[in-house]
């Protein structure tokens, strides 16, 4: 937990300077891996909200919420990753970034928790609408929970 609040306060002070920011909302869908067996989980869906200041010219910081939803025929697992999001612009339609955090586990009683991770790659189709495809992973005591994922965001620029 300490290392949440350590990212985060990192986030924020690199935000104080900041005069640009923009809200991004959306959602992806995607298939299971890493240690997720395959033959109990189908399908994996996710949403997303982050709040970016802009930080230097092209590359943007500042706090994620999202929840990543698992299921199939064995027990649904649902995650809350409260995260630090970083996107640079590499060029006028192209993104890259990570979200770095913790995932909560939500949906069942005694659900793991662990170290989150996302890297995105993602393609502006207009100023406000950009589509992404990421990986997203939970490490746990034990094991990893992960998805691939495709989807989309829009922007608001504030």
């Amino acid at each position: 937990m300490k290392k949440i609040l350590v990212v985060a306060m990192m986030a924020l002070g690199l935000a104080v300077n900041a005069q640009e920011t923009e809200l991004n909302v959306g959602g992806t869908i995607g298939l299971p891996s890493g240690d997720l067996n395959s033959d109990f989980y189908d399908v994996s869906g996710a949403i997303e909200a982050n709040y970016l200041f802009n930080v230097a010219e092209g590359f943007k910081v500042g706090p994620s919420v999202s929840y990543l939803h698992i299921n199939g025929d064995g027990p649904d697992l649902g995650y809350l990753p409260l995260a630090a999001a970083a996107r640079y612009n590499v060029s006028e339609k192209f993104v890259v970034g990570a979200d770095l955090g913790y995932g909560i586990g939500v949906y069942q009683d005694g659900q793991d928790s662990g170290f989150y991770y996302r890297p995105m790659v993602g393609y502006k189709v207009t100023e406000k609408i950009t589509i992404q495809a990421d990986y997203k992973g939970i490490s746990l005591d034990g094991g990893t929970v992960a998805t691939f994922g495709l989807g989309g965001t829009y922007s608001f620029s504030l």
